[in-house]
C-alpha cells in the first residue's frame, strides 16, 4: 500500500479541536484537502522511494539534475498554486488560513520530504519577504513564489561557523546601489536544481567595517539570474554550487555548498535594514522551526502507514488465543508498538493543527496568542523530532529483519527522521530556548497559562490532573533555581520533553472527548471514532506516565551531569 494523506484525522482536529474560521466551511475544508491529498499519494509518494535510490547529480558546469521525475511533479505543485496556499492574494496567493497550510505540508512531507524541503524553504522567504520587504521587492518576488516561478533558501551555516553565526566570514561589499558578496555557505537545500526558473538565496554576510559579533551582520537578496538588457533574468550571477552533500537521509533533496564572488562577487541587494540580518533570519528560522516539527509528524504517519501494512499482511508465529495464520497484528506487543505510533502521531497532528490556529491570531496582532505560539514552537520542533525517532524506529521493529532490509523502505523513513533533531536549531538549542527564554523570561506567566487552560479542558480525568501538578511544582523548581544556569541547562531537555508529552496529553484527552460524544450521538464513521477513543486511552495510560520521568530528571538529575569531569563523559 503506498503512502495515503491521512485526510480523516486532519479534518476531525481541525473540526473539533479548533474554533472554526470566517473563510473555511466543512465542503471547502474537503475540497482543498481531497485534491492536496490526490496530489501527496499520486504523484509525490511514487517518488520518494526512487529518489532514495537516484539522488541528483552536479554536473560540470555546476548545475543539478534532481531525480527523474520531481521538476514534472514540482510543476503540477507549482502549477496548482499550492506553495503560497497560505499566502496574501495581493502576491497570487491563495489566501487560505495558516491552519489549512500545515494540514497540506503534512501531506506533502508524508508522501516526500526530500522532495517538499524545496517548497518549504520557499514559504519561509514569503514570509521573510512579507514582514520585511519593501512593496517594490514585494511586487517582484512574492508573485514568482507563490507561483513556484522562483525558488528560495536560506544561507546561513559556513565551515566555520554552524550553532555560533557570530563567526561568519562572508564579506559584502558596496558597489553603488547593489553589493558584492564574496564566500562560501555549506549545507544549503536545494541551492542549486533545475526545477524552477530563478533560485532567490537569502545570505548573511558581514558588512565592511561592521562591529564584530551578530550586530555586523546584514541578510542580502542573491538572485542565480539577474536581470538582462531585455528585462528578463537569464544573466548569470556570479555564485555557482561546488558540491553536492552525501547525506544518511534525505538523499534526493540536493544539499549544496554554495560558493559567491570567486571572481567580480556576486551581486546582491540588502533586505531590510543593516545589521539586522540575524533578526531577519530568525522571521524564516521560527517558521522553519514550526514546519520541522510538522516534519516530524508526517514522516511518523508515512513510517506507521507502512507498519501497520506490514503487521496485517505478515503471518509469523501464532497469537495468544488467534487461530494459526493470523498476521502479526494480533501479536500484543505489535498491537502495542502500533497504538503507540498512531497515538503520539495524533498527539503530534493535534499539536501542530492547534498550533496553526494560535499562529494565525498571533499574525493578526493577538497578544496572548504572540505568547503563546513562542511557547509552543520549541515544543513543536523538539519533541515533535525526538518522537519520530521513536517511531520510525518502531516502524523498523515491526518490520522485523525486513525492516533492516532497505527495499522495504522502513529503513528510509528512519534516516530521513534522523536529521530532524538537528536543523533549523538543535534539539539542545530548542531546550534552552524553551527553559531560558520562555520560561525564566516570562518568570513562567506563558507555562502557567497553558497549564490553567489544560487543568479546565481536563478536569474530569485525573491522570492528566496530576501531572499538571506536577508540571507546576517542576516549574516551581526551575524558577526558583533561575540563579544556577548550568544546573537549568543540564536537564533543560527534559524539561521541555515533559511539557511535550503533557500537552499532547491535554489535546488527546480533547480528542477522545469529542470522539465519545460524537459516537454517543450515533455519528457515522464509527470505527474512525472508536480508534481515536483507543488513542486517547492509550495515549493515557502508556504515554502520558513519562512526565513523571521526565520531571523527576529535572528536578533531581542534573547535579550528576555538573559533578561529573569532562574525562567522565
Amino acid at each position: 500500500m503506498p503512502y495515503i494523506s491521512p485526510l480523516e484525522d486532519t479534518k476531525f482536529v481541525l473540526e473539533n479541536l479548533l474554533p472554526p474560521h470566517s473563510d473555511l466551511d466543512n465542503s471547502t475544508i474537503d475540497a482543498v484537502l481531497g485534491e492536496a491529498g490526490k496530489l501527496a499519494n499520486d504523484y509525490l509518494a511514487p517518488l520518494n522511494h526512487y529518489g532514495d535510490k537516484n539522488n541528483p547529480i552536479l554536473r560540470q558546469d555546476h548545475e543539478v539534475e534532481t531525480p527523474k521525475g520531481f521538476s514534472k511533479a514540482f510543476s503540477e505543485i507549482a502549477k496548482g498554486g499550492w506553495i503560497g496556499v497560505a499566502s496574501d492574494p495581493t502576491y497570487e496567493g491563495m489566501g487560505l488560513p495558516l491552519r489549512m497550510g500545515a494540514a497540506i505540508n503534512e501531506y506533502w512531507h508524508g508522501a516526500n520530504m526530500s522532495f517538499s524541503l524545496c517548497s518549504l524553504l520557499t514559504q519561509g522567504l514569503i514570509d521573510a519577504f512579507t514582514l520585511v520587504g519593501t512593496d517594490e521587492e514585494k511586487n517582484l518576488y512574492l508573485p514568482k513564489f507563490n507561483s513556484g516561478a522562483w525558488t528560495g533558501t536560506m544561507n546561513l551555516t559556513e565551515p566555520q561557523s554552524g550553532t555560533d553565526l557570530a563567526t561568519i566570514r562572508t564579506k559584502a561589499e558596496h558597489d553603488g546601489n547593489e553589493w558584492r558578496i564574496k564566500g562560501q555557505k555549506i549545507y544549503i537545500t536545494y541551492g542549486e536544481h533545475d526545477m524552477s526558473e530563478n533560485i532567490i538565496h537569502l545570505v548573511l554576510a558581514r558588512t565592511e567595517g561592521s562591529p564584530d559579533g551578530i550586530k555586523g551582520i546584514s541578510t542580502f537578496i542573491i538572485p542565480k539570474f539577474l536581470k538582462d538588457e531585455d528585462g528578463k533574468y537569464s544573466k548569470r550571477n556570479d555564485l555557482k554550487c561546488i558540491s553536492i552533500e552525501h547525506k544518511m537521509g534525505i538523499k534526493a533533496s540536493p544539499t549544496a555548498v554554495m560558493s559567491y564572488g570567486e571572481e567580480e562577487g556576486a551581486i546582491g541587494y540588502m533586505l531590510g535594514e543593516e545589521g539586522r540580518g540575524i533578526e531577519y533570519m530568525f522571521i524564516m528560522m521560527n517558521r522553519a522551526r514550526f514546519d520541522v516539527g510538522l516534519q516530524g509528524m508526517a514522516i511518523s504517519e508515512a513510517a506507521r502507514q507502512k507498519a501497520h501494512e506490514y503487521a496485517n499482511m505478515r503471518i509469523q508465529g501464532t497469537p495468544i488465543n488467534r487461530e494459526k495464520g493470523t498476521s502479526i497484528i494480533g501479536h500484543g506487543d505489535v498491537k502495542r508498538l502500533l497504538l503507540s505510533m498512531r497515538s503520539l502521531t495524533e498527539a503530534m497532528r493535534a499539536l501542530v493543527l492547534v498550533s496553526s490556529e494560535i499562529m494565525e491570531r498571533a499574525h493578526d496582532g493577538n497578544e496572548e496568542a504572540k505568547i503563546k505560539e513562542a511557547f509552543l514552537i520549541p515544543i513543536i520542533k523538539g519533541w515533535s523530532t525526538e518522537l519520530a525517532q521513536e517511531i520510525t524506529s518502531n516502524g523498523v521493529q515491526i518490520h522485523g529483519g525486513m525492516g533492516f532490509i532497505e527495499e522495504t523502505g522502513a529503513a528510509q523513513f528512519m534516516r530521513d527522521a534522523r536529521i530532524l533533531p538537528i536543523y533549523e536549531g538543535t534539539n539542545a538549542i530548542q531546550a534552552n530556548d524553551f527553559i531560558f527564554r520562555k520560561t525564566l523570561k516570562d518568570n513562567g506567566q506563558a507555562a502557567k497559562l497553558f497549564l490553567e487552560q489544560m487543568k479546565c479542558d481536563c478536569s474530569e480525568n485525573p491522570e492528566v490532573i496530576k501531572m499538571i501538578v506536577l508540571t507546576s511544582e517542576t516549574l516551581d523548581f526551575v524558577l526558583n533555581n533561575r540563579d544556577d544556569l548550568e544546573l537549568l541547562s543540564c536537564v533543560s531537555f527534559d524539561y521541555m520533553m515533559g511539557f511535550g508529552y503533557l500537552v499532547g496529553a491535554w489535546l488527546m484527552h480533547k480528542s477522545k472527548m469529542k470522539a465519545n460524544t460524537k459516537l454517543s450521538l450515533n455519528s457515522k464513521n464509527e470505527r474512525f471514532l472508536k480508534s481515536k477513543v483507543i488513542s486517547g486511552e492509550f495515549y493515557n495510560l502508556h504515554i502520558l506516565p513519562r512526565v513523571y520521568t521526565h520531571f523527576e530528571i529535572v528536578k533531581k538529575g542534573a547535579k550528576v551531569v555538573q559533578l561529573a569531569d569532562d574525562s567522565y563523559v
